[in-house]
């Protein structure tokens, strides 16, 4: 037994108002390296009556109001208390992340000030919105901002830390009650949230965590108690959960796949470009919902733009995550590295000219890894350009004309994100504003999490970040006042 084996935590129990309690099933789910393809933890599986369980304490909470009630002042002084014991233990979140589901630590220990820097940032633009706002007329009217009420949120396994902050925050500043579900690829981090969030003083019943596989989803998605379920993952698992939510009519916020493309024009900067080709193709090792997995080149710069990016990402190191030098580390988990090599696979039987990769490192005898690669001379129409592959492939396009471009990057069932890449500002604008897509970037990969991000099409319904994200979790009530009631409102 090796000394991660021994130290591997054992999270048996759930939360659920406000304790610690054991689940009816002794049912667990061990969580694996990626890296080593040994234990580095367990969980307990919550059934449907523990599911049924917290969502009843979390309606329980609701209805008290102890926290709802609350003015946003001090709700946010409690989330901020959170968050300082979150940054106290910041090395040791990074380091569960990296050992849950393989990103590199270099990149772990960026990220998770990062996120917590954007709960902070929620908090402070719900002092702002939660507002009542008189609207003169020939009724005047309160229009009030309420919370939605229970929220059941399911995370996505490849970004864990991020996920949990970037649900919940915006649903417990708002007032809201949460029942959250880690993925079980990646669930280690949500207990130390979990344990600042109670150390931090919030209500009994306001944050419940249950652990488990889809039938734990699906419990929290089908109960009558949940006012919201906010999702994030496949396109598949959200389309059945969006078929649930309209039956009950639950509110719902669906983030899901992306196939997005990123249109390389004639003027481009190849010193722009390729670092964030790079970057969008082969960052968290292609995990990213809105990596850019299409890169369309003009035909007469294919050969250098392709020889650019193959070089560049060349350069990537693959290996151990909790190296320094690695660029690159393994995929979540052995179903996961086998989905993309059935992918690299279609892509060879398909015609695709593999350019790199495609195979798995020869210096790694153990672990989920698979070597970046790159596709030329794809079409469109191949399953390596239609399907979402979440895993470090990209597949590049050759185009003769802008417009065909724009007509390739629309050909798709996707749009969650996309890019352009030019020194011309007013054709970068044309095309941002002609692809159909919920976000777009211009010369860059970019997450920006103080606008709203998300998708049109099969890639979701809502948005996840930016004030937008904060009113998701508000219903709007109109109170038509006499003139009684208008001074007191007033």
């Amino acid at each position: 037994m090796t000394a991660e084996n021994r130290l591997a935590p054992n999270h048996d129990r759930i939360l659920v108002g406000g304790e610690w309690i054991s689940p009816s099933s002794p049912e667990r789910i061990q969580v694996i390296s990626p890296t080593t393809e040994e234990l580095v933890g367990q969980v307990a599986v919550a059934g449907p009556e523990d599911v049924d369980r917290a969502v009843r304490a979390a309606r329980a909470s609701f209805t008290r109001g102890d926290w709802r009630r609350l003015s946003v002042d001090e709700r946010a002084a409690v989330l901020e208390r959170a968050f300082d014991l979150l940054d106290s233990r910041g090395e040791e979140i990074a380091r569960t992340v990296t050992g849950e589901m393989g990103l590199p630590l270099s990149s772990a220990i960026q990220q998770t000030p990062g996120s917590i820097a954007r709960g902070r940032w929620f908090v402070e633009q719900a002092r702002n919105l939660l507002r009542t706002e008189i609207r003169p007329g020939r009724v005047t009217a309160a229009v009030v901002k309420e919370p939605v009420g229970v929220v059941a949120a399911i995370a996505p396994w490849n970004g864990p830390f991020n996920s949990i902050l970037m649900k919940t925050v915006p649903a417990l500043v708002t007032g809201c009650s949460v029942v959250y579900k880690p993925a079980p690829e990646s669930p280690l981090d949500a207990f130390i949230v979990a344990e600042a969030l109670c150390e931090a003083g919030v209500p009994d019943g306001v944050f419940n965590l249950v652990t488990g596989g889809r039938d734990t989803g699906k419990a929290m998605v089908g109960h009558p108690e949940v006012d919201k379920v906010s999702f994030t993952g496949s396109t598949a698992a959200g389309r059945e959960i969006g078929a649930v939510c309209g039956r009950n009519f639950t509110r719902v916020q669906l983030e899901l796949g992306g196939k997005s493309a990123a249109i390389v024009l004639e003027d481009a900067d190849l010193s722009v470009t390729i670092p964030q080709l790079v970057i969008g193709g082969f960052g968290n090792s292609g995990q990213i919902c809105s990596a850019l997995t299409r890169i369309l080149i003009p035909e007469h710069r294919y050969c250098e733009v392709t020889d650019a990016l193959v070089a560049a990402t060349e350069t990537l190191r693959v290996g151990d995550p909790f190296d320094s030098a690695t660029t690159t580390g393994p995929l979540v988990s052995r179903r996961q590295r086998d989905i993309v090599e059935d992918y690299i696979a279609a892509g060879i039987a398909g015609g695709a000219d593999l350019l790199t990769g495609g195979r798995r490192p020869a210096d790694r005898d153990r672990g989920w890894f698979v070597q970046p690669t790159i596709f030329g001379r794809a079409e469109n129409s191949m399953r390596i350009c239609r399907e979402e592959i979440f895993g470090p492939v990209v597949a590049v396009v050759p185009y003769r004309t802008l417009e065909e471009a724009i007509a390739i990057a629309n050909d798709s069932d996707y749009g969650l994100h996309g890019a352009v890449f030019t020194r011309d500002p007013a054709t970068a604008l044309h095309v941002a504003r002609s692809v159909r897509t919920g976000t777009f970037s211009i010369n860059a990969f970019a997450y920006n999490t103080e606008a709203p991000f998300g998708g049109v099409k099969a890639s979701g319904i809502g948005r996840d970040t930016g004030k937008e994200g904060i009113e998701a979790y508000l219903e709007l009530k109109t109170i038509n006042l006499d003139a009684g009631t208008h001074l007191l409102m007033s």
